[in-house]
C-alpha cells in the first residue's frame, strides 16, 4: 500500500510517499480502506517532534472509509461497513489497521469527507464550548483563526449558543467565512496593531468572558490582555510556535483570569464519550445546524503541499488526504 511516512523530524519536506506492507488486522482491529484522511495540526507537532514520535512511522491520526476485514473479538462491525476515526495512528495510508474501540460509525446521509473533516476537529469544537468554557447566552467570546477548520465550527457553536463572537482573520476573504459562520465582528489582525484594545473598543472596554486560541506565541498576549475580569484563556493550539512560561502572577494582575491547555483526547477517554461526541457532531452536521467547509482535497502524495500550505496559513476550512 501507499502511505507517507516520516523517517526523521523536522519540515514538510521530511513527508515521503512510500510502499509500504499493506497492514493486517489484529484482534479487536478492523482494516479500513481509507476515503480520506484528515489533516490537523496535531500532524506538524508530530512531524517537527514537537510532540515526540518514535522516527520512522506513518503520519496521520484520522480518516474514514470502509472496512475490509475484521480482526478475532470484534462484534458489531462487517466488512463493507462505513467507519470514521480521530486517534490511530498511521491514517496518512491506503489502509489503516483501526482499533474497533476507536472507530465510530458513519449516518447514512454523511459523506466520507464530511465524516473526517467534521470529526477531530468538530469533536474538538464541540468540548470546547460545552465542557472547557460552557458557552452562555450573551457571552461575549474571542475566537482567533476563526475560518480555518476549527475556527469555522467553534464559531458556529458558539454562535448557536447565544455568544457574540468576535473573530480574528488574516484577509477579507476568510473574515466574510467568519461572518457567515455566524461572527458578529472580525478584526483582521494584518490591519491592527492592537488586538486586544480592538476588542475592548468592541466590548465597551469590558473585554470577552472567554478567548479561544489556537495560535499560540503570538496571540497569547493579546489574548490575556482581551478578557474580562474572572475570564478564561482557552489555548488549544501553537500554530505560530508555543507559548513561553507564563507566570500566574499575570493571571492575577488581569482581574482572577483562568488559564486552560485542554486536548480532545481527554474528552473522549472512554468508548462512551467519543460515541456519544461523535453522535452530537454528527447529528448537528445531519439537522444541517453545523456546516462543514472541506477546503481543499489533496492526493496523499501530495502531503507535502497540504502541510506546506496550513502551516503558511493559505488554507480555510478542513484539509483532507484522498488516497
Amino acid at each position: 500500500m501507499r502511505a507517507v511516512v516520516v523517517a526523521r523530524h523536522g519540515g514538510p519536506e521530511v513527508l515521503t510517499p512510500t510502499e509500504t506492507p499493506d497492514p493486517e488486522p489484529a484482534a479487536g482491529e478492523v482494516l479500513v480502506e481509507v476515503a480520506a484522511a484528515g489533516v490537523n495540526y496535531i500532524d506538524t507537532y508530530q512531524r517537527e517532534g514537537i510532540y515526540p514520535t518514535k522516527v520512522p512511522f506513518v503520519l496521520g491520526l484520522e480518516g474514514a472509509g470502509r472496512v475490509r476485514a475484521v480482526g478475532s473479538g470484534v462484534e458489531g462491525v462487517a466488512p463493507g461497513d462505513r467507519l470514521a476515526w480521530c486517534e490511530v495512528p498511521g491514517s496518512y495510508a491506503e489502509l489503516v489497521a483501526v482499533p474497533a474501540t476507536h472507530a465510530v460509525p458513519v449516518p447514512d446521509g454523511v459523506s466520507d469527507e464530511i465524516a473526517v473533516g467534521a470529526l477531530l476537529q468538530g469533536m474538538t469544537a464541540h468540548f470546547l464550548v460545552n465542557d472547557t468554557f460552557r458557552v452562555a447566552p450573551g457571552d461575549d467570546v474571542l475566537i482567533h483563526a476563526a475560518a480555518g477548520g476549527v475556527g469555522l465550527m467553534l464559531t458556529q457553536m458558539a454562535a448557536a449558543k447565544g455568544a457574540r463572537v468576535i473573530a480574528t482573520v488574516s484577509t477579507s476573504a476568510k473574515g466574510e467565512l467568519a461572518r457567515g459562520a455566524g461572527a458578529a465582528d472580525v478584526i483582521r489582525y494584518t490591519e491592527v496593531d492592537d488586538v486586544a484594545a480592538a476588542v475592548r473598543d468592541l466590548t465597551g472596554g469590558v473585554g470577552v468572558a472567554a478567548a479561544y486560541d489556537s495560535v499560540g506565541r503570538t496571540t497569547f498576549d493579546a489574548s490575556l490582555a482581551s478578557l474580562r475580569k474572572r475570564g478564561t484563556l482557552v489555548l488549544f493550539g501553537a500554530a505560530s510556535g508555543p507559548v513561553p512560561p507564563v507566570d500566574p502572577q499575570r493571571l492575577n494582575a488581569g482581574g482572577s483570569l483562568f488559564l486552560t491547555r485542554p486536548k480532545l483526547f481527554d474528552h473522549v477517554d472512554t468508548r462512551e464519550s467519543l460515541t456519544a461526541r461523535a453522535a452530537a457532531v454528527y447529528a448537528a452536521v445531519a439537522d444541517g445546524t453545523l456546516d462543514v467547509r472541506i477546503g481543499h482535497r489533496y492526493p496523499l502524495d501530495k502531503a507535502r503541499e497540504a502541510h506546506e500550505d496550513l502551516q503558511g496559513r493559505q488554507t480555510t476550512g478542513k484539509l483532507l488526504l484522498i488516497p
